[in-house]
């Protein structure tokens, strides 16, 4: 069987590639993330770019529409430009609990007006005395996440 690559991976299924050495796999993982890295970079190199070029020209089309964000459309040459300046919104916590204090306190309810999240930290829910977790425990739900792997080599390497 001719080396595994990068290039060769495609051609492989995922029981092929997970029957691989623990040596090859190594290899791959760190090539990957390395062609990643890279790959990343020249993103980001040309997202630079594409703000340099067009930033103003989006700017001042968003002005004129009189607005201060959201996408706007343009044509330079052959190519449509769409360029989005997305909403980001944050709300200051202790403000928002003060504000629903006083809703409540006129007798209103704050629910037509504002989401409320409650959440505990998980450190701290770890820290606290068994009755206490036991309070809690049923508002708790454990959701795991994508499974993660590291690699490294005896010698110290590490992936």
């Amino acid at each position: 069987m001719n080396p595994v690559t990068l290039d060769t991976l495609p051609t492989l299924g995922v029981g092929d590639i997970a029957a691989l050495s623990p040596e090859t796999l190594f290899e791959l993982r760190q090539a990957a993330t390395e062609r990643l890295a890279a790959a990343k970079a020249l993103a980001d190199q040309l997202e630079q770019a594409l703000d340099r070029k067009y930033a103003e020209t989006a700017k001042a089309l968003r002005l004129s529409q009189g607005k201060d964000t959201g996408v706007v459309h343009f044509d330079d040459g052959a190519v449509r430009i769409s360029a989005d300046l997305p909403k980001k919104v944050e709300w200051d916590q202790p403000r928002l609990a003060e504000i629903v204090q006083r809703i409540q306190a006129n007798g209103d309810d704050p629910a037509e007006f504002v989401e409320v999240t409650y959440r505990v930290s998980e450190t701290k829910f770890n820290a606290w005395p068994e009755s206490l977790r036991r309070v809690f425990a049923p508002a708790r739900t454990l959701k795991t996440g994508k499974p993660g792997f590291r690699l490294a080599l005896l010698d110290g390497g590490e992936q």
